[in-house]
């Protein structure tokens, strides 16, 4: 019965997903027919760039966050970890949650 019951959430989830999927697919045809009226092919080639160089900046933004957030909180965390894994009687698995923790302090109180 339960596996019924989570098989039918999960389709209805699917519907809704596809549901919401076609409304965005809608809008960014009323949207392309809009620029392509008042502002012609040129206007939608210019409209295409943008969204494009947008997207670009938005990924090396988060591909930044990504390798600041490795360099100064996962890899001083494991290092911390690893040392006190060495030094203390806990292991390295108890450690590392910890460590992670006083990183993201000290990288909060840093600015």
């Amino acid at each position: 019965m339960r596996e019924e019951q989570l098989i039918t959430q999960a389709q209805q989830l699917a519907d809704h997903a596809i549901s919401r999927a076609q409304e965005y697919s809608n809008v960014l045809g009323i949207i392309k027919g809009y620029i392509l009226t008042y502002f012609g092919p040129n206007g939608l080639i210019a409209a295409c760039v943008i969204v494009v160089v947008l997207s670009l900046l938005l990924l090396a933004k988060l591909a930044h966050l990504t390798f600041a957030a490795v360099k100064f909180l996962v890899i001083p965390a494991v290092t911390l970890a690893l040392v006190g894994s060495i030094v203390l009687p806990y292991s390295f698995v108890v450690l590392l949650p910890v460590t992670a923790t006083v990183c993201s302090l000290g990288l909060l109180f840093r600015g």
